[in-house]
């Protein structure tokens, strides 16, 4: 599994001015890239190849009047502004042909230098390198301070150094994991339960096995000191040096919060997948969420970050990670009886089951509900049940009809 190792960096004043060269150069010769493929579909010609491109806009470029400080920078970052382009496209072109998953993809668009995130990629042919004092060796740059929190499990084939809109520098690495090493960091998990999750914003996660965790509200914490940053930055006249320094205080704030959310998901998504052996969710229909009155507070909790933590690591660590269908009437179905209780307005906190008479706590009920439709509850012996990964068939999957609270009756006198 590729994995992506971000480390903070310390370059000098004059690290910074090579540093924002090297990001000016790639920008350009990226728009450049962008123009000559619009040009050349305006005129209905050709698109150039990415070897005339980079013939045209890096090679000839350097020698002619304008473009001569191109010379100034590694040519390696140029060359991959342009990989850039082309990847860019190949997306746009997947998107519209319907082959590419996830999101619709639109046209590459010029970048600009006042972009919150500018970033530059060397590769192997750069010969950068980390040296034996653990500073980072980039060509034409120097040799920047890396703060090393950890030590990379294997040499990274490239290195992306990223700054971004607080105006902090990082050293990004891909890494190709060891399988083997990931086993041997976690627990067996043949001992280990599983566990169904229901997420929420009053409690960040309820799990079925009764334990609650509050949600941080990162952003309600820090929106008072947010206000007065965003107030202090309406205030300054543009392109004053004071409202440089008030955006950058702004975008500071903002990256505390987004820093201690993706810290807490991270440690949470981590001691969940120590703890159990399957994991449960169900399939939100987040972006949507997202548009409604509660918008605010489904963009602080954050869920759609946690849930794609909790996939990878369960597949990183061996773990069995299933989605529940969003339509699962999870808040519904007594987790007891099996018995469909109808829709309950969300002010609706605990209800009792009339034909068995328990009584339910919204969330704790639906968290089991998810991890029985996931089939990873325990059965009758006591032994865990782990979906295997099999595809249905097509005559096999399905519910054929049958009504959610009339297969759930039949299961329980069956029982």
């Amino acid at each position: 599994m590729q994995l992506r190792y971000a480390f903070r960096l310390d370059p000098g004043p004059g690290q910074r001015v090579a540093l924002a060269r090297a990001f000016g150069c790639a920008r350009v010769v990226y728009n450049d890239a962008v123009a000559a493929r619009e040009r050349a579909r305006r005129e209905g010609a050709a698109f150039p190849s990415a070897g005339a491109l980079s013939r045209t806009l890096i090679t000839e470029a350097k020698r002619g009047p304008g473009r001569q400080w191109l010379s100034e920078v590694s040519a390696v970052i140029l060359q991959q502004a342009l990989r850039d382009v082309e990847r860019a496209y190949t997306d746009f072109f997947s998107s519209l042909k319907g082959s590419r998953q996830g999101a619709r993809v639109g046209a590459p668009r010029f970048r600009s230098k006042r972009d919150a995130r500018q970033s530059i990629r060397f590769t192997a042919n750069a010969r950068w390198k980390i040296n034996e004092a653990g500073r980072l060796l980039l060509p034409k740059i120097g040799e920047v301070k890396v703060r090393w929190s950890r030590t990379l499990p294997s040499v990274p084939p490239s290195v992306t150094v990223i700054r971004d809109a607080a105006g902090r520098y990082f050293a990004s690495f891909v890494i190709e994991t060891d399988p083997d090493a990931d086993l041997a960091r976690m627990p067996e998990a043949d001992n280990l339960p599983s566990v169904g999750i229901d997420l929420g914003l009053t409690y960040f996660v309820v799990l079925s096995d009764g334990r609650v965790i509050d949600s941080p509200r990162f952003l309600r914490r820090a929106e008072k000191k947010l206000t007065k940053a965003q107030r202090e930055l309406s205030r300054k006249q543009k392109g004053s040096k004071n409202r440089e320094k008030a955006r950058l205080r702004v975008a500071r704030a903002h990256a505390q919060v987004a820093d201690a959310r993706r810290e807490f998901h991270h440690q949470l998504s981590t001691q969940l997948i120590r703890e159990s052996q399957a994991v449960a969710v169900e399939d939100l229909a987040v972006k949507a969420l997202a548009r409604t009155r509660l918008g605010k507070s489904v963009h602080d909790a954050g869920w759609a970050r946690f849930l794609a933590m909790l996939e990878y690591k369960a597949g990183r660590y061996g773990r069995v990670f299933v989605k529940v269908g969003r339509f699962e009437p999870t808040s519904q179905v007594c987790s007891v009886c099996g018995v469909k209780d109808g829709p309950k307005p969300l002010h609706v906190r605990t209800w009792t089951c009339t034909p068995c008479g328990t009584v339910h706590d919204r969330d704790h009920n639906a968290a089991r509900n998810v991890q029985q439709a996931a089939g990873l509850a325990v059965t009758a012996c006591r032994a865990q049940v782990r979906p295997e990964l099999v595809p249905a068939q097509r005559e096999e999957a399905g519910s054929h009809g049958i009504h959610t609270g009339t297969r759930a009756a039949q299961r329980h006198s069956t029982r």
